[in-house]
């Protein structure tokens, strides 16, 4: 039967419930929120005089949780208005309302007492044949069907969500035996395609997948790291991003997640682990158990193995604490000769190759954690999965790694890696050595553009299912590449559409990529039918090269500083008036030249995390590649058949001159730097593909190549007096330093059009000329020198 979610009931409003359901309003599902009725007034509500009858008072734990939720950083919603879709209610006064519901989502206290509670009343309410689902963490789902109904049982299975969930893209999907198969499909289906999410089929065992590896990473380091005496700090710096984990690392990804949450996932691991050969791994060492008793929970709590105080100046400073003597001291800078060695290298398998060679204490804590990690996921196939992908699939999607436990032990080579944990006494499943016997060398192989990982009942490599839906580009670059250079490559996506790919540090824009972005509309072109602008970084891109500009402009060499904006100019405009469509890609940091590229694309596919912006403003600039003359051209498109009204001009000029980003790709419409008809991917994974099939749309369609605009009306003096006014009052305030002042007159003078006497229809070379012009004027300055100068040695921009 064909199954349409139009609203969602989520029960039960904390931190995880009320979170839950901004990521049902994220994507336009309406949302009934409940909660438990108070048994007691406030003291403001005593004040008010209102009772527990009135609806102010039984709302208020829902009402109160939502709004919360609303106001954290980061937010767990796309843009505010959509709030408007979440209802809130009560369970005495509105479980009745579930029946209106297609999903049923229980997200209350874990207590399996509560919970069937909670379901005696689902079962009163619930429309037979919808959904109903447990976002538990730790209880088996197959306890939670006693007493229930047929239909029920039926329909009901655990949807394991991570926090926060707007972010962590983990969804594991964990049928009972009497689950329908149809219900498991669709689940997997939509948690991908609607929610965004890496949908992982885990079975009923303790903690699922992912806090069950998880959890036994975290405990297998904090053994190691007793073993070979290390501290916090050293810990945090080898296990983070230089291996492919989080900034957080170790000790401050507990410090977020709780000290409480671990304690209570590790005593039940253990106390469930009967048949867990590392059982005894999950018991607290002493240190932690001390910890929970003191209270030092970490954030909620205001301190745990790091606490944040301010020194004799009053200036914030973070502490560490000191494991053997539980007392906090000053941050302590880790140095080890292997991190030395890692920094050069960019690619994160090599990196991880590399570290497992050295032979320090950090290497020595790298190689031990794996060893561990390796000989207990070996072991829970079949347990907890009977697919060694889903293992890692649930790691980089609930953990935020960069590469799964099979995919670490591929990258130090599966043969070496099970010599190298047999020596140091860590011993792998048997059908490890039966893999390795046969004759295949690794866990996942690429054959024709597509992974396969191996499977263990069939003994033979299969497909991932569902990998059809995505391109992954590394699984093309061994016979897809047809051009490349050090800065960027140019792929063939099949079906006659080409990608640029950059691959600089955090992807920014200089001559390899502006290279790489016109050798691709060349080919295009000739011999294709579009063209997609994307990669798989971490960021779309973080801007144009300021490195590059900064010499230049030391040096005074404005001749060429001219010829290198123009030179952006001109491939910014070559993206909008190609014979081709061109399709852009952004997602994450889409900032500056990033943002300008993306003005000028036919269509922008954004993955739903875009965090988009012209933010030239920051380091002393005005956009220069084309930013200023389309947001002008876009706010004089506002009112095509009539003149332009002055605060919508003022609205775009306040979002450049401010340096805004959006926070997603839905305040990225809002904001100006996308359109309406542009279309948002909420999983990212499909973002290449989805990119692919718009501009496979747009060259079906009969794509012809545009004519370049020369009816774009400016208004000269008549808004940039307007504009002058308003920054001389900022600064005159002090709202504004003088060289922001000079920033902001050049802005003006762009948008304006110059000193026009009168509103005038101009080109877009008109307007490309005089940003040119203000921007190159800008470089000259000393304070845009210093500013730049601070990003490139601090990464924040100086303020003067």
């Amino acid at each position: 039967m064909k199954r349409i979610i139009k609203k969602v009931a989520v029960l039960g409003s904390g931190v995880m419930g009320s979170r839950i359901a901004c990521h049902f309003a994220n994507i336009g599902v309406q949302v009934l929120l409940l909660d438990i009725v108070p048994k007691e007034l406030t003291p403001d509500e005593e004040k008010k005089g209102l009772t527990l009858e009135n609806k102010a008072v039984r709302n208020r734990i829902v009402n109160s949780s939502l709004q919360a939720a609303l106001a954290s950083n980061p937010s767990p919603i796309y843009r505010k208005a959509d709030a408007r879709l979440i209802q809130t209610g009560n369970f005495e006064d509105n479980m009745k309302d579930i029946a209106t519901a297609d999903w049923t989502i229980e997200v209350v206290v874990e207590n399996l007492k509560i919970k069937k509670i909670v379901y005696d009343q689902v079962e009163q309410h619930r429309k037979p044949g919808t959904l109903i689902t447990s976002n538990t963490s730790g209880i088996p789902i197959h306890l939670m069907l006693e007493g229930r109904s047929d239909d029920f049982r039926k329909h009901f299975c655990g949807t394991h969500f991570f926090n926060p969930p707007r972010y962590l893209k983990l969804l594991e999907i964990i049928p009972t035996p009497e689950t329908d198969p149809a219900i498991v499909d669709f689940l997997m289906h939509y948690g991908d395609l609607y929610l965004g999410k890496t949908t992982v089929l885990a079975k009923d065992t303790p903690a699922f997948i992912a806090n069950r590896v998880g959890i036994y990473a975290i405990m297998q380091g904090l053994q190691v790291m007793n073993k070979l005496g290390l501290n916090v700090d050293e810990v945090d710096r080898i296990s983070g991003p230089i291996i492919g984990r989080p900034k957080s690392a170790t000790f401050r990804t507990l410090d977020v997640v709780g000290l409480d949450t671990l304690a209570n996932v590790a005593n039940g691991l253990y106390q469930t682990g009967e048949k867990d050969e590392s059982r005894e791994m999950f018991q607290l060492p002493g240190y932690l158990q001390k910890m929970v008793e003191n209270k030092w929970l970490g954030d909620k709590t205001g301190q745990g193995f790091y606490k944040k105080t301010k020194d004799a100046k009053g200036k914030t400073e973070i502490l560490t604490l000191d494991l053997n003597t539980l007392e906090y001291g000053p941050k302590q800078r880790a140095k080890f000769q292997s991190l030395e060695v890692l920094k050069p290298i960019e690619d994160l398998k090599k990196r991880v190759k590399t570290f497992a060679g050295q032979s320090d204490k950090a290497a020595q804590f790298f190689n031990e954690s794996l060893y561990g990690l390796f000989q207990y996921v070996s072991n829970r196939i079949p347990e907890i999965s009977d697919e060694l992908y889903r293992i890692d699939d649930a790691m980089r999607a609930g953990f935020g790694w960069e590469l799964g436990p099979f995919e670490y032990w591929d990258a130090i080579g599966a043969r070496e890696g099970v010599q190298r944990m047999t020596e140091a006494g860590y011993k792998p499943a048997a059908w490890v050595e039966e893999m390795l016997n046969s004759g295949k060398e690794s866990f996942y192989i690429v054959e024709n553009g597509t992974r396969r990982y191996y499977d263990i009942n069939s003994k033979a490599y299969k497909a991932i299912p569902g990998a059809e839906n995505f391109i992954i580009l590394e699984n093309l670059r061994e016979n897809k590449v047809i051009w490349k250079n050090t800065g960027a490559t140019i792929t063939d996506l099949g079906d006659g559409i080409l990608n640029v790919e950059f691959h600089t540090k955090m992807n920014t824009m200089g001559g390899d990529v502006i290279m790489a972005l016109n050798k691709g509309i060349d080919l295009a072109e000739k011999d294709f039918r579009g063209m997609v602008v994307g990669n798989q970084g971490a960021n779309f891109s973080a801007g144009a090269n300021v490195g590059l500009i900064y010499m230049y402009a030391l040096d005074q060499d404005f001749d060429e500083l001219n010829m290198i904006i123009r030179q952006f100019q001109n491939t910014m405009m070559r993206m909008r008036y190609s014979a081709i469509p061109v399709v852009g890609a952004p997602h994450g940091l889409t900032l500056g030249g990033g943002c300008e590229l993306n003005l000028h694309v036919d269509h922008i596919q954004a993955a739903a995390e875009t965090y988009m912006g012209l933010v030239e403003f920051g380091v002393g600039l005005i956009p220069g590649g084309g930013g200023t003359k389309e947001m002008t051209l876009r706010a004089a498109d506002m009112y095509a058949d009539g003149d332009i009204e002055y605060n919508d001009l003022k609205n775009v000029f306040l979002n450049i001159g401010m340096a805004k980003v959006s926070t997603s790709a839905k305040e990225a419409v809002d904001l100006g730097f996308m359109r309406k008809s542009d279309g948002i991917t909420i999983n990212s994974n499909r973002l290449i593909a989805d990119a692919k099939a718009q501009a496979i749309l747009l060259a079906d369609a009969g794509y012809t190549k545009p004519v370049q605009r020369t009816d774009i009306k400016v208004q000269g003096r008549g808004a940039l007096g307007m504009f002058l006014t308003g920054a001389n009052a900022m600064m005159t305030g002090r709202y504004m330093s003088e060289h922001d002042l000079k920033i902001s007159q050049k802005l003006a003078y762009v948008m304006c059009g110059g000193d026009l006497s009168a509103p005038t229809e101009v080109s877009e070379q008109y307007l490309l000329d005089l940003e040119r012009e203000a921007f190159l004027s800008l470089t000259g300055e000393r304070k845009t020198l210093e500013r730049i100068q601070s990003i490139l040695t601090t990464g924040k921009p100086l303020r003067n």
